[in-house]
């Protein structure tokens, strides 16, 4: 079931619902939305879990605003959906920047109604390098990819998911990924690279005080492992599971694994 949700500044969510059960709040990943997890919709609710999957705003049927892009703004949308659907003890999992938004939301909200936290694949504790904060992106390599997106956005996208996996996918798998991409907004998808780009979360990683796993893979190259190890050094209650042979899109490179793992978790 498919339905919409009001955001921050009245922002349309989209919410595809599925399955009755324990519930489990996803957040999907850049620059992609919901459909992402699949894999995971057709699997989940036929072992008693209530799948949530929104559209983060400017992604996938959300409204597309000129404004609004934050790691903050988008954790405040996440509150809206968790009070118009009036979850209780829910686990919330976050991929990649979903991942970073999931952790804004469990430092701005206190962890406001969440049970367990799954980062999977997370942009977190920063996704570009800093001064002191060697992993990641370096900026000027995010600022050639935001200036692509204001080019030849189809092509940008197409040169970055070609990192997203290390399995081997069909020609019509990665074709259909791609497209996934290209149904978000151009806008939102630049100012949410510019938050990718600009946050940090180092802070935010030490007031998670709930059940924390950290699913990772050891071939990420667009999250590289070390985020993982940062991850599971600044928050308290951590576990970190490896993928062993999963690129970024650890999902579907170790499909039967996370899902294996997420049963075990939720």
């Amino acid at each position: 079931m498919g339905y919409y949700v009001r955001g921050k500044n009245n922002v349309r969510l989209f919410v595809e619902d599925i399955g009755k059960g324990k519930p489990v709040l996803m957040l999907h990943g850049w620059p992609i939305n919901h459909k992402m997890y699949e894999y995971q919709l057709n699997i989940l609710p036929s072992y008693g879990i209530r799948v949530i999957a929104p559209d983060l705003r400017g992604f996938g049927k959300s409204d597309r605003p000129f404004k609004g892009y934050s790691y903050r703004h988008m954790a405040d949308d996440i509150k809206a959906i968790v009070d118009a659907l009036g979850l209780q003890s829910f686990t919330l999992l976050g991929f990649s920047m979903g991942g970073a938004i999931a952790i804004k939301y469990m430092s701005r909200y206190m962890g406001y109604k969440v049970n367990k936290l799954i980062l999977a694949g997370a942009a977190a504790p920063s996704f570009s390098q800093r001064t002191d904060y060697p992993f990641g992106m370096p900026v000027e390599d995010i600022n050639r990819l935001i200036n692509s997106l204001y080019q030849d956005r189809p092509k940008a996208l197409d040169n970055f998911g070609k990192d997203f996996f290390a399995t081997k996918v069909s020609d019509e798998f990665r074709g259909w990924f791609n497209q996934l991409g290209l149904e978000a907004s151009g806008h939102g998808t630049i100012q949410t690279a510019k938050s990718l780009r600009d946050e940090d979360l180092r802070n935010d990683l030490q007031t998670i005080i709930r059940e924390t796993y950290i699913l990772h893979g050891k071939k990420d190259k667009i999250c590289p492992y070390e985020f993982a190890l940062e991850m599971r050094k600044r928050i308290m209650y951590s576990k970190l599971i490896p993928f062993e042979q999963s690129g970024h899109g650890l999902f579907y490179d170790e499909m039967e694994k996370f899902n294996r793992e997420l049963l075990g978790i939720i």
